[in-house]
C-alpha cells in the first residue's frame, strides 16, 4: 500500500510549481484527479507537444512528467452545471490544489471560503508568486521572477559577473515542494480538528526560506554577500577544480579533511602550520586554490576521485545530465523510472519514457509505480459516472453542451 492511498486530490494546477507538487502527492499514492477545461485541456499539454525530440504521441516532456499517476476529467467551471459537478467532486475530496493568480479562485467560486461550505474537511492549497497577501499579491510571477526577487540569484555566478539563475527552476520547484509540505501539514492538523484549512504558498517565501543561515548571517553582520562562483564564504578549499579530463568537486569543511587532502595531493608548500585551521586557510585561499588547481590538472578525474574517496575527503565528479542519470547510485536508489505513455489515436499503442523517480523512500510503503499521463477527459466516465453516478446519457448531454 502506498503511503497516501485513500486520500483524494482535485488538481487544478498548470505549468510547473503546482503540477510538481501534485505529482509528488500522486507518486506517493494520493488519488489525483486533474480537472481541466473541456476541449484542449490545460495549457501545459501544448508545451513541446509538437517537438519531435521532446514529445511522444502528442505529450510533451513537461506534461508527461508532471502528470503521471493522474486521472483527467473535463469541467467548464465557468458554467453553473460544471461548477455543480465540481462541488460534487469536492464533497468526495480531501484536497483541492490550484496555482491561479490571486483572485481567480474567488471569481470562479472555488476558494476555500466557498469550498469549506461544501466540504468542511477539505484542504485547499494555492501556489502563487507572492502569496495571497501583501502589496505584491497581484504581481505576475514565474520561476525567474521568484529567483530574482528571492535573493538567491545575487549570490549565484562568478564574482563580478551578472546575477545568474539556477539551472534548475528552483523558483517553481521550491514552491511545489513547500506546497507538498503545507498540504500534508494541513491533513495532519485535520486529524486533530476534523476541519480542513487553506494553505497559502508563495514562491518568493520559498526562496527566502532557502536563504536559511545565510540570511541570519546577513542580519548579524549587516553585510550583503555577493557571488562566489563555486567557492564558499567560510571553507577553503571548497569548489570546482579542473582535472586533465573534466571537473571535480572538493569540499574541505573540517581540519581533518584538509590533512587527508594534503596526503592525497602531496603539495609540500601547503604543509604549513598556519594552514592547519580554517582562519589561516581562508586568509591564504588564493594561494591554496591556485596550487591545488595546478596539481589536479596533472591527472584524470578518476585518478583523483579514487584516492580522495579512499581518504574520505568529500569529493565528486561534476556530472552532466547523462552521467548523473546513469550513475550507479541513481540506479540503486530507483531514481530513473519508466513511465508508459499511450497513443490516444491508436488503441493499445504504448511506449515507455524514462523520467526521474520519486525521491521519498518509505520503509513501510509498497514499491512506487507509475501510470501514464492521461488524455484530456480520459476518466470522465469513470469519475463523473462511477464516482458521481452520472449516466452515460447524462454525460453525453453534458459533453454536447460543452460542460464536460
Amino acid at each position: 500500500m502506498k503511503a497516501l492511498e485513500g486520500l483524494r486530490l482535485l488538481d487544478l494546477t498548470h505549468m510547473l510549481s503546482g503540477p510538481y507538487a501534485t505529482m509528488m502527492l500522486a507518486d506517493l499514492g494520493m488519488e489525483t484527479i486533474k480537472v481541466e477545461p473541456p476541449g484542449r485541456g490545460e495549457g501545459t499539454r501544448r508545451l513541446l507537444a509538437s517537438d519531435p525530440k521532446n514529445s511522444r504521441f502528442g505529450h510533451g516532456a513537461y506534461f508527461m512528467t508532471l502528470n503521471r499517476n493522474k486521472q483527467s476529467v473535463t469541467l467548464n467551471l465557468k458554467s453553473e452545471e460544471g461548477l455543480a459537478l465540481f462541488y460534487d467532486l469536492v464533497r468526495t475530496a480531501d484536497v483541492v490544489a490550484y496555482n491561479f493568480a490571486p483572485g481567480v479562485a474567488e471569481r470562479l467560486r472555488i476558494s476555500h471560503g466557498v469550498l469549506c461550505e461544501v466540504n468542511p474537511r477539505v484542504v485547499t492549497c494555492s501556489i502563487t508568486g507572492f502569496g495571497e497577501t501583501g502589496p505584491r499579491r497581484d504581481q505576475v510571477s514565474f520561476d525567474l521572477v521568484a529567483q530574482g526577487v528571492g535573493g538567491g540569484m545575487s549570490i549565484t555566478g562568478e564574482p563580478g559577473g551578472s546575477p545568474t539563475r539556477s539551472g534548475i527552476p528552483i523558483g517553481d520547484l521550491g514552491g511545489g515542494v513547500m506546497g507538498v509540505i503545507g498540504i500534508l501539514s494541513a491533513l495532519q492538523a485535520r486529524e486533530r480538528t476534523g476541519k480542513g484549512q487553506h494553505v497559502d504558498i508563495s514562491m518568493m517565501d520559498a526562496q527566502l526560506s532557502l536563504l536559511n543561515y545565510m540570511a541570519t548571517m546577513h542580519f548579524l553582520s549587516e553585510e550583503v554577500p555577493g557571488a562566489l562562483g563555486n567557492g564558499h564564504f567560510v571553507h577553503v578549499p571548497y569548489g570546482t577544480f579542473r582535472a586533465s579530463d573534466g571537473h571535480l568537486i572538493i569540499a574541505v569543511i573540517v581540519d581533518s579533511f584538509w590533512h587527508a587532502l594534503l596526503d592525497v595531493v602531496d603539495i609540500p608548500e601547503l604543509r604549513r602550520p598556519e594552514l592547519d585551521h580554517q582562519p589561516g586557510r581562508w586568509a591564504a585561499r588564493d594561494e591554496i586554490n591556485a596550487r591545488l588547481s595546478d596539481k589536479l590538472r596533472t591527472r584524470t578525474k578518476a585518478h583523483w576521485l579514487e584516492r580522495l574517496r579512499a581518504a574520505r575527503v568529500p569529493s565528486a565528479p561534476v556530472n552532466d545530465f547523462r552521467e548523473a542519470l546513469e550513475d550507479e547510485q541513481t540506479k540503486a536508489r530507483g531514481m530513473v523510472v519508466e513511465v508508459p505513455v499511450t497513443d490516444p489515436a491508436s488503441t493499445g499503442r504504448v511506449t515507455h519514457v524514462r523520467q526521474p523517480g520519486c525521491p521519498i523512500k518509505l520503509s513501510d510503503a509498497s514499491e512506487p509505480s507509475f501510470n501514464a499521463p492521461p488524455a484530456v477527459g480520459e476518466h470522465n466516465r469513470a469519475i463523473l459516472g462511477g464516482l458521481l453516478g452520472r449516466s452515460d446519457a447524462e454525460l453525453s448531454e453534458l459533453a454536447a453542451r460543452g460542460v464536460i
